[in-house]
């Protein structure tokens, strides 16, 4: 007899809560393989391929595309199927959701609960590089049929008390524990809605609500009723409204939080570029890989962040201190359809510009596409910002929280230059530092500035750091 199984959205790490279906990869009907992506969700980080644990049929699937959902609610039920002729039923494989209770766990991830719940996906590693961990005592899935007279039929969010039981309170991933924690919640407190009690993020918000409330209702004084506005109070205003969610939402309050706390402060320099170019002009005619004027660029960058470390930092407010990195991830600006996306390059500063020219172009790819993870767009420590390729010479760019320090550099074009003595036409171009006051002062951002412009102007000086 098949078995229908609930696929829930998994907790995708990078503390994210949410996810918009923007792709449905299966139909009602569809049979489908374990590990088989059914669903191409939209995080604030990236777009991910959600792959199935179970091997079956879809018998629904929840949400239309454009539909935002959190963490924990249903994506898909499977029916896995009854057994072939000689043949094992097809079902969960042993190490996945439903074959084991929290066996979907993955490196740096966490499992919780029981029952045919997947409950974690990861922390810290994208999807394409998770593995399973193979459970100490598996527990087959419960057919479908009538709820256990222990286990809540609906969602019980009263407040009645589960009682003092030994062991962890069952809930739907960790960021719900966090959040229960966070608000002094006593999880202990609550009746999961979900399978066999479990608790998902929606128990936690409704019991804050709950209380919320109660606590407003208790300090609140008797007030009469507020006049209804007139009929000719201001409407709101009309014309055409984008939600501020997924990428777009999430760089939106990333740009708020650096504006609100970094004093940030930006010196600018011209440099005449015209060396530089003719140096990657004789790179490219040598032979082998070509080289990318913005992996030249990042070489500098490196080279100039080993000179002055003080802008390869960012600052901990809870501790008051600088924090000085010894590691170089270097991020790029890259505009998308779906906006404004920073894919970060690991250990810049160990790469040469050939190993440089190859992951800014990977990036980019992937940035255009959409398939950038998660791990792939935090992490950086410092900017580098090449607006020039719209045509501009200059910028004060937002520095990208919490980093120390952002580089622009502007379009190279030909203009009057007095070289040598002599008035010439030269390849000019526009450098800037926007920089956090708080972990130096002018002298040090004016030194590193100049330094990249110096090299940027005689690239020879960069032999005396390779």
């Amino acid at each position: 007899m098949a078995q229908v199984l609930e696929f829930k959205l998994p907790d995708l790490g990078e503390g994210l809560t949410e996810a918009e279906i923007v792709r449905w990869l299966v139909e009602v009907g569809d049979v489908v393989a374990v590990d088989q992506p059914v669903v191409e969700v939209e995080t604030a980080k990236a777009m991910v391929d959600i792959p199935c644990p179970y091997a079956g049929v879809v018998t629904a699937r929840f949400g239309e595309e454009g539909t935002e959902l959190p963490v924990g609610a249903p994506l898909l039920t499977v029916a896995v199927g009854a057994p072939a002729a000689g043949g094992p039923a097809a079902g969960p494989r042993e190490g996945t959701a439903g074959g084991a209770a929290g066996s979907a766990a993955t490196s740096g991830g966490t499992t919780e609960g029981s029952g045919n719940v997947l409950v974690g996906y990861g922390t810290s590693e994208a999807p394409s590089r998770r593995r399973r961990v193979r459970p100490a005592a598996p527990v087959r899935p419960q057919a479908a049929g009538p709820a256990p007279a222990t286990a809540p039929t609906g969602p019980d969010r009263t407040g009645a008390r589960n009682g003092n039981h030994e062991g962890p309170v069952p809930v739907i991933s960790p960021l719900v524990r966090r959040l229960a924690r966070e608000h002094g919640l006593d999880l202990r407190e609550l009746h999961g809605s979900g399978p066999d009690g479990l608790i998902l993020r929606a128990d936690v918000e409704y019991a804050l609500r709950a209380a919320s409330v109660q606590e407003r209702a208790a300090k609140a004084p008797a007030v009469t009723p507020a006049p209804a506005p007139p009929a000719h109070a201001k409407a709101a205003p009309e014309g055409i409204r984008t939600p501020l969610k997924g990428i777009r939402g999430a760089v939106a309050d990333k740009l708020s939080r650096s504006r609100r706390e970094i004093p940030d402060a930006t010196c600018w320099v011209d440099a005449d570029a015209t060396e530089l170019m003719r140096a990657r002009a004789a790179m490219n005619a040598a032979g082998g890989p070509k080289i990318s004027l913005l992996a030249l660029l990042a070489r500098i960058c490196t080279a100039a962040l080993a000179r002055f470390p003080e802008l390869n930092s960012m600052v901990d407010m809870e501790a008051r201190e600088i924090v000085q990195l010894d590691h170089v991830h270097l991020g790029f600006a890259a505009q998308t359809e779906r906006g404004l996306v920073v894919p970060v390059v690991r250990d810049a500063h160990a790469r040469d510009a050939e190993s440089l020219t190859a992951e800014f172009a990977r990036l980019t790819e992937a940035a255009r596409a959409g398939t950038l993870t998660p791990a792939e767009l935090t992490g950086g420590t410092f900017t580098l910002n090449n607006y020039g390729v719209f045509g501009v010479d200059g910028s004060t760019p937002i520095i990208n929280h919490p980093e120390a320090a952002m580089l622009g550099v502007g379009r190279i074009i030909p203009k009057p230059w007095v070289h040598e003595g002599e008035l010439a036409v030269r390849q000019v171009v526009e450098l800037s530092l926007t920089f956090d006051h708080r972990v130096c002062d002018g002298g040090t951002a004016g030194g590193f500035l100049r330094y990249v412009a110096d090299c940027v102007e005689q690239p020879a000086v960069l032999l005396r750091t390779l």
